[in-house]
Order: structure tokens, then C-alpha cells, then sequence
């Protein structure tokens, strides 16, 4: 009986010894290096961290230290390279990554050129990209940048080729992408313009039961549309050649289409 719990005793002592945390971390390498602070084992015996993997590949790093650096330098790795970093550490503490964010991409593109073509292609070339970042395409409309599509960055520092079809509106047309990164503050490109021969679009009726229609030289024609209540609420948004305002309470309303700001009311 006495070899039996010996037995499982040992069983359980192994089982302590081995137990072990991981905290993973994945990313694009920007250039620097991680730190890592690095406390005592629970037991007082030695450090948390026992070994740093990035990669798959075991680091070369002193962790055997209270806060030591994770050298990607020495990892042959190139900006904007994904990289994977697991850090084993014992079950009974806790290791504390103190810069988690050199790890996330930043926006760091340079436009090189860009130009709205007669195919009405937006393109434009970049370079310096560290990351994957997403391309926020803007027009600039109704006194305000508006959003008109999104293109995936390709995230590598070499040159990058893009391309989105935009819907000028009528007259002078002003384009540009932004990123936005971690930091939460936008990166713009330069404003590029385009000017459009399309004729004007006008609406009917400024007093509406029913419908509001767009026309450009007497025809049906669909064009980018916000309505706005008295309070500044947007109710409808779209594009079309027509609006259904039946479900529209009485009153007036605003309303932004083409490159036009009106009003209207609501019978």
C-alpha cells in the first residue's frame, strides 16, 4: 500500500514539476525588439521563463535574468516578416511582455503615384509598407471625406500596386486612401482630383409623398445619397436612381446626393 501512494505521490510531484504556461504572441517583425519582464518561479527557485521560441526555432537570449530582450536581429528576420513567439514559462508566475505593440503592423507606406484614370480606376503605387493594413478609399463630397471602399495593403516594403473603381460625382472629384494602425491615428495619402464631364443631377419633387427621383439631362440616373431629420439623424443612405420616402415621418429633411447638398419636406 505504502509503494502505491509513493507511487502516485511521485506521479504528482512529476506532474508540478512539468507544468508549464505558455503565452504566444504573433505578428511582422517592424524593426525592434521585445522585452520581457522576467520574475521569480513561485517556488523561489530560479525564473519564470524557461525557454523562448520564435519561430519554432529556440532563441539564443540570456533569459536567466529579472528582464531580458528578445533579439530578432540575430533571427536573419526582414521588416514586415510574420513571426510567431512562444515563451514557456512555469505554471506558478506569470512573465509580462512590457511592448507588445512593436509586434503590430504601422502604417508606414509612401504613396509613389496616384491618378484617377478614364476607366475611373483609382490607382496608386506604395512603398515602405511593414504590415497588412487595410486602405480606406475617400471622396470628398458634401464638405466632408466619405468612405467609398476598402482595399487589403499587401504589407511588404517593396513596391505595391493597388487599384479601386470610383463613382465620380459630377464637376471636380477629390480622392485618397488613408491606413489607420494601432495607434488609432490616420495616415493619409496626397488628394488627387478628377474632373468629370457627367452633366448635373437634380431631384424631384422638393415636396415628396412617395418618392424622390434623380435626373441628369431629363433621364433617370443613379447617384450616392444621405438623408438627414431636423436633428441630424441619417435615415436613409444609399445608391440609386430613386429614394421610397413613404416610411418617412412628415417634415423637412436634408438631403446630400451627387455633389449637392438640398432639402426637402416630407408631405
Amino acid at each position: 500500500m505504502k509503494k502505491i501512494l509513493f507511487a502516485v505521490f511521485s506521479l504528482f510531484v512529476s506532474s508540478s514539476v512539468f507544468a508549464v504556461g505558455v503565452i504566444v504572441l504573433e505578428g511582422n517583425y517592424q524593426g525592434k525588439n521585445l522585452y520581457i519582464q522576467n520574475p521569480f518561479a513561485g517556488s523561489g527557485v530560479g525564473f519564470c521563463v524557461q525557454e523562448v521560441r520564435v519561430n519554432g526555432n529556440l532563441t539564443t537570449d540570456e533569459i536567466a535574468s529579472s528582464a531580458f530582450e528578445i533579439d530578432f536581429r540575430n533571427l536573419q528576420l526582414k521588416v514586415g516578416d510574420k513571426v510567431e513567439i512562444k515563451i514557456i514559462h512555469k505554471d506558478d508566475c506569470k512573465p509580462k511582455v512590457l511592448n507588445p505593440e512593436v509586434l503590430k503592423p504601422k502604417s508606414t507606406f509612401e504613396v509613389i503615384n496616384m491618378a484617377v484614370g478614364s476607366d475611373l480606376t483609382l490607382k496608386w503605387s506604395t512603398k515602405g509598407e511593414t504590415g497588412k493594413l487595410t486602405y480606406t478609399i475617400e471622396q470628398f463630397r458634401w464638405d466632408k471625406w466619405v468612405k467609398v471602399g476598402e482595399v487589403e495593403g499587401i504589407g511588404t516594403p517593396n513596391l505595391n500596386n493597388y487599384s479601386f473603381l470610383v463613382v465620380p460625382h459630377s464637376g471636380k472629384n477629390q480622392y485618397r486612401v488613408k491606413q489607420v494602425d494601432y495607434t488609432g491615428q490616420p495616415k493619409l495619402s496626397k488628394t488627387v482630383d478628377y474632373n468629370s464631364a457627367s452633366p448635373e443631377i437634380t431631384f424631384s419633387p422638393a415636396k415628396v409623398s412617395k418618392e424622390i427621383g434623380f435626373l441628369a439631362a431629363s433621364a433617370p440616373t443613379e447617384t450616392m445619397f444621405e438623408i438627414y431629420d431636423q436633428f441630424g439623424n441619417i435615415v436613409k443612405r444609399g445608391f440609386s436612381s430613386a429614394v421610397d420616402a413613404s416610411n418617412l415621418a412628415k417634415g423637412a429633411y436634408y438631403l446630400n446626393y451627387d455633389n449637392k447638398k438640398a432639402e426637402f419636406i416630407k408631405k
